[in-house]
């Protein structure tokens, strides 16, 4: 004898499950938003901190003048940004989804 299966395609339990998700969906997508935009900040911030002694310290120190070349330069600065911006991002996403993963759960408690 085959089974049937209870569930049928519109059943109100799989609205919601979907409903859930699509709200799962949303909240990871504005997470990673977030991330996105405070990583970006962080990443010009960064890019203007180090840029400035770099370039600098270029023009002043013969070490510095004799060792960084062009190329030495960018890749300092780069560093740093990309640095800054994973760093910032990955945090912000981490506590947006704690939060809102505390958020959730108050609302299932009452």
């Amino acid at each position: 004898m085959p089974k049937k299966n209870n569930v049928s395609v519109n059943s109100p339990l799989e609205r919601t499950s979907m409903a859930a998700l699509d709200q799962k969906l949303a909240m990871a997508r504005r997470c990673s938003h977030e991330g996105v935009i405070a990583g970006a900040k962080a990443a010009v911030l960064a890019t203007v901190a180090t840029a400035i002694p770099t370039l600098a310290s270029v023009r002043m120190l013969p070490w510095a003048r004799a060792n960084l070349n062009h190329t030495a330069q960018a890749l300092i600065i780069s560093t740093a940004a990309g640095a800054a911006y994973f760093i910032v991002a990955d945090k912000t996403v981490l506590k947006t989804a704690r939060k809102n993963s505390f958020k959730q759960s108050s609302n299932l408690e009452a």
